[in-house]
């Protein structure tokens, strides 16, 4: 009995993972017979779990929305608050638990009954959040994206770019990213034969989505996080800056500050930054606490000759 219960459990959490599963592929994730694994699918239909089956060679097994919540141990009540608490903790309203919580809601949204989902979703259109200082993302359109990447379905959108160009976009969705108060998906774009990375807030999604994909060799050998921590230095910002740092590069990555360094020589290196703001570029090189030339662009150098001017005046009666 404890055997059928552990397998009935990590057959769940395989109905979960993927959105479908053969019935040879659940057997041999589960050691199992597919006359077992039938059983057991039954067994989980018993249970109050809607797990739809389609009969053929491309069919399959396939965890659905149901007319009453699985035994969660959750109530009705109970399962309303925790898609909403989900939905604000993925808004970034606790640091570093984002992108767990956009999981957590996609799961629990791929069965909940359509009643309580109504009742999320009034919940969410009344409710009032003071905004912060960075574009919110209504939890739906992660969910969407989230699920695209799970069962690897296309994405078709448009794309606003940091100078205010429209696009549309073919993409495959391979990963979700938080970063620095901002959501970012990473994925292939097909038109352009080339990786990218879009923030979510710049992201209307179309419908139809795009077809199934298989999944390709993520970059940045795999790290995504540092993959999008380079493009956010550079590439993704609406002002790119250039600046020799007077000191040398392996001191400046012993910092923690997710610096992109290249050493120039023993006592100099580049550092290759970018931001939405000017002024907030030149404030926080500042912050590094070592001698610096800015190379580019322009803007960047009057902003830090406008600063050191005004540090000048705030001391110059002492």
């Amino acid at each position: 009995m404890l055997e059928t219960s552990a397998r009935l459990l990590k057959l769940l959490s395989l109905l979960q993972a993927h959105r479908d599963w053969s019935g040879p592929e659940l057997s041999a994730r589960l050691g199992v017979s597919t006359r077992t694994i039938r059983n057991d699918v039954e067994r989980l239909r018993s249970l109050g779990y809607p797990v739809h089956a389609t009969p053929g060679v491309a069919g399959g097994y396939r965890l659905g929305a149901g007319a009453a919540l699985p035994p969660l141990l959750l109530d009705d009540e109970e399962a309303v608050a925790v898609a909403v608490g989900l939905g604000r903790a993925a808004g970034g309203g606790v640091e570093g638990i984002e992108e767990t919580s956009v999981r957590a809601l996609a799961k629990l949204e791929q069965v909940l009954p359509s009643r309580l989902r109504r009742r999320v979703s009034a919940l969410n259109a009344y409710t009032v959040q003071i905004p912060g200082n960075t574009p919110s993302v209504p939890p739906e359109v992660l969910t969407t994206i989230a699920n695209a990447a799970r069962d690897h379905e296309g994405l078709r959108f448009d794309y606003t770019g940091h100078e205010g160009e429209a696009s549309v976009r073919n993409v495959e969705p391979h990963r979700l990213v938080h970063r620095r108060g901002r959501w970012y998906l990473v994925g292939y774009d097909v038109d352009r034969d080339a990786w990218r990375t879009f923030r979510v807030d710049r992201v209307r999604l179309r419908t139809p989505s795009g077809p199934r994909f298989t999944p390709r060799e993520l970059p940045g050998d795999g790290d995504v996080a540092a993959y999008v921590e380079k493009g956010l230095n550079t590439a993704m910002w609406r002002y790119r800056a250039t600046v020799l740092l007077h000191a040398p590069a392996e001191r400046m990555r012993e910092l923690p500050l997710g610096l992109e360094v290249e050493p120039v020589d023993e006592g100099t290196c580049l550092l290759k930054l970018g931001g939405d703001d000017v002024n907030g570029i030149a404030v926080w090189i500042g912050f590094i606490g070592v001698d610096f030339e800015v190379l580019d662009p322009p803007e960047l150098a009057e902003h830090v000759l406008r600063l050191s001017e005004r540090y000048r005046r705030a001391v110059s009666d002492r």
